[in-house]
């Protein structure tokens, strides 16, 4: 946009803070849906964290929450859910009969963890 200068034209839905950790990035962690960028971030010791869904292109979040459904569990009982919340999901990656999808975000302590 001309003239904005260094700003962003992002211009995120929802904002959340994760209280309790429900995600593992730590608690107080401020996240807002990133509806230019496919995802959704989270801002962590002053920098940006993009969580970006791959596929389908288009994803567009109005709204997410976290859950800790099993503590004990580690990452794989914790989490951050969140939907397409397009009124045309037809319009994304997928065409003509796409459906809105949930998405579960985790973040594993390796990318190799079970």
């Amino acid at each position: 946009f001309p003239g904005l200068g260094e700003n962003s034209a992002e211009s995120s839905y929802y904002t959340w803070v994760d209280q309790h950790n429900t995600f593992g990035l730590g608690e107080d962690v401020p996240m807002s849906t990133a509806n230019l960028n496919d995802g959704l971030v989270a801002l962590k010791d002053g920098k940006m964290i993009l969580l970006r869904v791959p596929y389908p292109l288009g994803f567009y979040a109005k709204g997410f929450d976290g859950r800790i459904d099993d503590a004990s569990a580690g990452w794989k009982g914790r989490g951050l859910w969140t939907t397409s919340g397009d009124r045309a999901p037809w319009l994304m990656e997928g065409g003509k009969g796409k459906r809105p999808i949930a998405v579960h975000f985790q973040i594993r302590p390796d990318p190799l963890a079970r």
